[in-house]
């Protein structure tokens, strides 16, 4: 039976998962009394159901291709089409919004970007807070999955800064750990045995952190969200973030250590690496993270200082250590594309006098998480490539005799990752342009229309609450403007090598 689904296409059986985590917010609503809402998920399970099933039965024993233009379609599938079905529950059990809306608030769920058309989180019944948080939930689990199991092995989705095109595959870890991966003949393959492999620890790092946030103070029910949308850095919350709980500094803190596994894939996937481990702290992306974390943040602080003695302002070190960790947490949270404002994140800024930071936030944002994680943005091992790239390039302007050294891989970081990392922010400049324009011609100004192009493209949707000076509204934006935000986040979710790879005929051809 089990052999039977595995090699049903990828997303009828995405499909299915779908239909199955239906049941979740039914069985929520049935124990908690919302009997309407259960009966919407419910009848939505049983509906779909039928459909998968039937869908399965047409397509098995078909033979399929293993071209990986396939694959990448079913990932285009799940973020297009997949919201389509995640979206009628949705839309039933609220009952007072259209369609559009219901599938917009999915695709962002699903892409774990996390911007909600429902500004007021009152509006939504727990049951529906639940299927928010729980899609995308899903959709940081499917990323994780497809990342390293179809992504990896076609040098896409920023593992094309290390792959080594027509070089020994021997030549370094990186490459042996590759080639560990491509042994594996058959792509669906691969992404059964890593998503067997990557489940139990996305689910297990998902209940420690729920029981931790419970015991810090947070009901079961927030805790449950606020855990699932920390893993798949997703931003959704029922009670505007942790703020908005009862866990405090404490469930904070608990967040931000958790959102370490959207840093480095190493903190998960340590088996993508053919030698043992001399410590994360080696690695390129937590390196950069750390400096990220500590060099903004310490800007923040000392110019919230200066803002205070400024205004004469009384200064503690109670209050100063509070707008370091509102710092330090919110810089984190919007690296890793979650978008969680810190409890102390307004009382710092109104301290010092400054005006909402939004062109710093949006930066950190556009840098985004590691490789092969939940989170979205152009990549931390994009930016160490050309970081290296340009150190060298200084370097031979001081001594033009010399010869860069540190090894095969630095060398081929600093020329060929480079370039590509350098062909990638030129391709996210142009979707920059071409969102912002597509946004600008359905009415929005322009600073509204770059907010929400960078919101949507780095998978981080609190940005137009918080970036803005006056907080921009998705329930505001026209249909048209609707679309093109959707268009956007599975985009950004997917990047534009990705979308790019789906025409290249060398690709239809294998």
């Amino acid at each position: 039976m089990l052999n039977w689904i595995v090699k049903l296409p990828l997303l009828v059986i995405l499909m299915g998962i779908g239909v199955l985590a239906m049941m979740v917010p039914a069985g929520f609503g049935w124990f908690t009394g919302a009997f309407f809402e259960a009966r919407v998920f419910l009848y939505g399970a049983i509906l779909f159901g039928f459909l998968t099933s039937f869908l399965a039965l047409a397509m098995v024993g078909r033979p399929r291709s293993n071209r990986p233009r396939r694959h990448l379609m079913a990932l285009l599938g799940l973020f297009v089409l997949l919201p389509i079905m995640l979206a009628v529950p949705f839309h039933q059990a609220v009952k007072n919004t259209s369609f559009l809306n219901a599938y917009v608030e999915m695709v962002s769920a699903l892409t774990t970007t996390g911007a909600t058309l429902f500004d007021d989180p009152g509006r939504l019944s727990d049951t529906v807070h639940l299927w928010r948080a729980l899609v995308g939930w899903l959709g940081g689990l499917f990323i994780w999955v497809g990342a390293i199991a179809i992504l990896a092995p076609m040098a896409l989705g920023g593992f094309e800064v290390r792959a080594r095109f027509g070089a020994r595959s021997d030549a370094g870890r990186f490459g042996a750990g590759v080639s560990q991966i491509t042994k594996v003949a058959d792509i669906s393959d691969r992404i059964r045995a890593y998503g067997v492999r990557l489940f139990p620890v996305y689910a297990g790092l998902t209940l420690v952190l729920w029981i931790g946030l419970i015991l810090a103070g947070d009901t079961g029910f927030v805790a449950l969200c606020h855990a699932m949308s920390t893993m798949a850095t997703s931003g959704i919350s029922p009670v505007g973030g942790p703020a908005g709980g009862n866990a405090g500094y404490g469930g904070e803190v608990m967040i931000a250590v958790f959102l370490i596994f959207a840093i480095s894939r190493l903190t998960f996937a340590t088996d993508m690496q053919a030698n043992d481990l001399k410590g994360l702290f080696d690695d390129a992306e937590i390196r950069m993270a750390l400096a990220i974390i500590t060099v903004v943040p310490v800007f923040l602080f000392v110019r919230h200082w200066i803002g205070a003695i400024e205004v004469d302002e009384e200064m503690t070190l109670l209050t100063g250590l509070t707008s370091l960790w509102g710092a330090v947490f919110t810089v984190l949270s919007f690296l890793t594309t979650t978008g969680f404002e810190s409890a102390a994140w307004t009382a710092s800024r109104d301290w010092s006098g400054l005006q909402t930071p939004g062109l710093i936030l949006m930066a950190v944002a556009l840098v985004g998480g590691g490789v092969a994680t939940t989170a979205g943005g152009a990549k931390l091992m994009r930016v160490y490539a050309l970081y290296v790239h340009g150190r060298r390039e200084l370097d031979k302007l001081v001594h033009p005799s010399s010869v860069g050294g540190s090894g095969t891989d630095a060398r081929h970081m600093r020329g060929r990752g480079a370039y590509m990392a350098w062909v990638f922010f030129m391709l996210l400049a142009m979707s920059v342009a071409l969102v912002a324009s597509a946004l600008a011609l359905t009415g929005q100004e322009f600073e509204s229309a770059l907010i929400l192009t960078l919101a949507a493209l780095t998978t981080t949707g609190p940005l137009a609450q918080i970036a803005a000076v006056d907080p921009i509204s998705y329930a505001d934006l026209n249909d048209a403007a609707k679309l093109v935000m959707a268009a956007a986040m599975v985009l950004g979710r997917l990047e534009t090598l990705a979308i790019i790879a789906l025409f290249n005929p060398e690709s239809w051809r294998r």
